[in-house]
């Protein structure tokens, strides 16, 4: 009996020694995601210590910029009016109509800070996103290490894409729908500051989000969640899911204005068929060669 009590007390302090072991290496984790988390905010607040100090050039040009008619995209629709003048003297915007007001007390310099976080975290999404890598790396294979090299690049470089889609292309076409866009001329259209920058930083940033679809269906794919199969037969639905998505980013009821919008997100789809084929079929290569080695 004591000989059984004595294995029994050993037994049950390596259960414990184990135990304390996982906790310890669990928390090791917890700690080394709080590093990578703080490095994340780090850059995050010193972008937004920039946006702060280039602030009157950030408002006045690049928050401001759609609603004024020297936009880029507004000369750039006068100039295609020029070329083709068959799209008629509506598709050349001249003016912006709509008054823009505060009516809060605090409302401009929350507007200020609002704006200046949302500016840091969109230039600090890449180095966010750098960070989620070295946090994960460590955890992949050698082999899996190779499959996600360039993830950074690439889901920072769609993300940028996207971005600028939303700002100089979907952005200042629902803004001068939107604030030209009247029931009755009783009403006057009048905006308040912040709904404008909801407006801007929604249409933007969104775009920007939904452009990492080929990033998505990668690591879908990588996990055989998501196949080319599947996305060739649900290319039907997604079509008309494009065509939603582009309606209620684009509050207008022009189609071409919609069509623009829509196509961008066709070719993603597309090309998110294409990186889910590519890596199956890196997969059924690993798995012939692993197979044939097998039966040799």
């Amino acid at each position: 009996m004591s000989d059984n009590k004595a294995q029994d007390l050993i037994g049950a302090i390596k259960n414990k020694g184990k135990n304390l072991e996982s906790e310890m290496s669990f928390f090791d984790h917890i700690d080394v995601l709080r590093k990578h988390l703080l490095r994340a905010l780090l850059a995050i607040v010193i972008f937004t210590g920039l946006a702060f100090w280039f602030y009157d050039f950030l408002f006045n040009t690049i928050i401001m910029g759609p609603k004024s008619p020297d936009f880029w995209t507004y000369r750039m629709m006068c100039k295609l009016v020029q070329i083709f003048p068959s799209l008629g003297s509506d598709f050349c915007i001249t003016s912006i109509k709509g008054k823009i007001i505060n009516t809060e007390m605090a409302g401009q310099f929350t507007l200020q800070i609002n704006s200046c976080i949302m500016t840091g975290i969109v230039f600090g999404i890449p180095y966010i996103l750098f960070e989620l890598w070295l946090f994960i790396k460590p955890a992949l294979h050698e082999k899996e290490r190779k499959a996600a090299r360039g993830f950074v690049f690439f889901a920072s470089v769609l993300f940028l894409i996207g971005v600028l889609f939303g700002y100089f292309i979907i952005c200042p076409l629902s803004i001068n729908f939107l604030t030209n866009f009247s029931v009755s001329p009783m009403i006057e259209n009048t905006f308040t500051i912040d709904s404008y920058l909801s407006s801007v930083s929604t249409l933007t940033i969104g775009t920007g989000i939904i452009f990492e679809l080929p990033v998505v269906i990668y690591i879908l794919s990588i996990f055989g969640i998501m196949t080319p199969a599947f996305m060739r037969a649900s290319r039907r639905y997604a079509v008309v899911i494009i065509l939603i998505i582009a309606a209620v980013v684009t509050p207008t009821p022009d189609m071409m204005t919609m069509l623009v919008v829509a196509f961008p997100l066709f070719i993603l789809y597309e090309l998110s068929i294409f990186i889910s084929a590519k890596i199956e079929r890196r997969k059924n290569k690993e798995l012939y060669g692993t197979t044939k080695g097998n039966n040799a």
